[in-house]
């Protein structure tokens, strides 16, 4: 019998058990990320791919228990009915649908409505009431096509055969993109990785997702990284480690690279605007497509996203909840 089925489950606090910052008997994990995804719970409720993720990163004995739910399948609790649907941010991620006596809730979690190979495609859930996220809802963010970054990266690597391009993103989620980003744009040539990037990778390419030819950068001599292309995380571009490369070109993969300041003050010389968050246009599309008419904001810019719901008629306000504190930049974090 699954963990959840105890007669004490609560529906009212949401926040508790779903994405908890602190251990819980029971806890519904939306997706890998540090920032939602901890040790030490007794029983997580997640999808396969994300209960992988949390046992690479953490270890088997992570949780007490793991209760696998594939996206669509339904299971009920105390009368509440929990399934899981695709919200499209990293490899597993989920929304959370709660059915309960007629109504609908979803808690989207971390998401994003781009197609994105390394990540099964977001489903849209009609609800009544929405939690969603709000990561970039200032309507300064609207970010643009991924496959146009690249490309900007791909015309660097051209134009400066003799350096080597460092990459800055997450070890989870965003490096499989961006590796998976460069596949599609047409680059078949070797891409090399910073230690921390290894164990995900092959993680992705065990769970089905190509990722072509991945080698350690440490195997290759300073010279042979001349022209080629290394991934490491957002913390290594600025220590000792990236000193081995050759006059290397510092770029970062991030929806953070659109405040420019922010590119400038870390030393970016190549702000990548690569985000796996809904940029502001595409948080409005789906408060409007889901049909709620209450919407909590939480997790980001909540005030504008607020303002703009209430602009329309919805009842609408920020949800404060406990929250992670941010993961360290190499260990997840919230995938930007």
């Amino acid at each position: 019998m699954s963990p959840f089925l105890s007669r004490d489950l609560e529906i009212s606090p949401i926040g508790a058990f779903i994405d908890p910052p602190q251990p819980r008997d029971r806890a519904i994990i939306t997706h890998g990320h540090a920032d939602h995804a901890r040790a030490g719970h007794g029983a997580v409720l997640a999808t396969p791919d994300t209960i992988a993720i949390m046992q690479t990163r953490y270890g088997a004995d992570a949780a007490g228990t793991w209760d696998p739910l594939p996206f669509g399948e339904r299971r009920e609790v105390d009368g509440v009915t929990i399934s899981l649907h695709p919200a499209g941010h990293i490899l597993g991620s989920a929304q959370v649908l709660l059915e309960y006596r007629g109504q609908r809730i979803v808690v989207t979690g971390d998401y994003k409505r781009l197609a994105d190979r390394t990540a099964q495609p977001f489903e849209l859930v009609p609800c009544d009431l929405l939690v969603t996220e709000a990561t970039f809802g200032l309507p300064v963010f609207q970010h643009p096509h991924p496959a146009d970054e690249i490309a900007r990266l791909l015309r660097s690597v051209a134009a400066y055969p003799q350096r080597a391009h460092v990459v800055g993103c997450y070890a989870l989620g965003k490096a499989q993109r961006v590796i998976s980003l460069l596949r599609e744009g047409g680059y078949d040539a070797p891409i090399y990785l910073h230690g921390a990037m290894l164990r995900l990778c092959d993680l992705y390419v065990e769970r089905g997702i190509p990722l072509g030819d991945l080698r350690p950068s440490l195997d290759v001599p300073k010279a042979g990284l001349a022209g080629q292309i290394v991934i490491a995380p957002p913390s290594a571009i600025k220590d000792r480690w990236s000193r081995r490369l050759p006059d290397p070109v510092l770029a970062v993969a991030s929806g953070w690279m659109s405040v420019k300041q922010r590119a400038r003050q870390s030393g970016v010389e190549l702000p990548l605007v690569i985000s796996d968050h809904a940029d502001w246009n595409e948080l409005r599309q789906t408060i409007t497509e889901t049909g709620a008419n209450t919407i909590w904001v939480t997790h980001g810019r909540e005030d504008a996203l607020v303002y703009w719901s209430q602009q329309q008629g919805l009842a609408a306000e920020p949800l404060n909840i406990e929250a992670y504190e941010d993961g360290p930049e190499d260990d997840g974090g919230d995938g930007e």
